[in-house]
C-alpha cells in the first residue's frame, strides 16, 4: 500500500508550500477532527493541509488566504472567481462565501498569490487553481479569534 501511495505521490506536481497562524491552525484542526465522520474526504485533505502546513507569526501572513480572506482564484478551466473564505456556518453560496469544509475551501487555505494547487472534488476528478489576488473581507476582524 505505501509503494502504491509513494507512485501516486510521484505523478503529482509537488504541493506549494502554505502558512498558517497558530490559533487558526488549532481551530481547524479541531474542525476536521469534529466533521471526519460527516465530510471524510475534505477533512481528511483539510487535515493533510494542516500537517504540511508552517506555523508563522501574525505578522509573516500578509497575503495569505486565511479564514475570513477575499481571494480571487482562477481554475483549470480558466474561469477566475472571487469567494471569501468561512467556516461552515458562515457559509452562503448566494454571497460568493465558501465554507473550509469545500474541496475549494480546503485547497486554497494557507496559499499566497500565485501559487498553484491541485485537488479532488466530490466526483473524485482532479481539478487545480491558482490563487490571483487576496486580501481581508470587510468587516473581518482577526481579534476575537482564539
Amino acid at each position: 500500500m505505501q509503494n502504491f501511495e509513494a507512485e501516486i505521490r510521484r505523478d503529482q506536481p509537488a504541493l506549494p508550500p502554505i502558512k498558517l497562524a497558530k490559533d487558526e491552525s488549532r481551530r481547524l484542526s479541531s474542525l476536521a477532527n469534529s466533521t471526519m465522520d460527516l465530510f471524510p474526504r475534505v477533512a481528511q485533505f483539510l487535515a493533510r493541509e494542516l500537517d504540511r502546513a508552517t506555523v508563522a507569526e501574525e505578522n509573516d501572513l500578509c497575503g495569505v488566504v486565511r479564514m475570513g480572506s477575499k481571494v480571487t482564484y482562477r481554475d483549470d478551466r480558466g474561469a477566475s472567481r472571487e469567494i471569501v473564505l468561512v467556516y461552515p456556518h458562515e457559509a452562503n453560496i448566494a454571497l460568493s462565501r465558501i465554507s473550509i469544509l469545500t474541496p475549494v475551501g480546503a485547497a486554497l487555505i494557507g496559499l499566497s498569490v500565485g501559487q498553484r494547487i491541485a485537488f479532488e472534488t466530490p466526483d473524485k476528478r482532479i481539478r487545480g487553481l491558482t490563487v490571483l489576488a487576496v486580501s481581508e473581507s470587510e468587516g473581518n476582524d482577526r481579534s476575537d479569534r482564539a
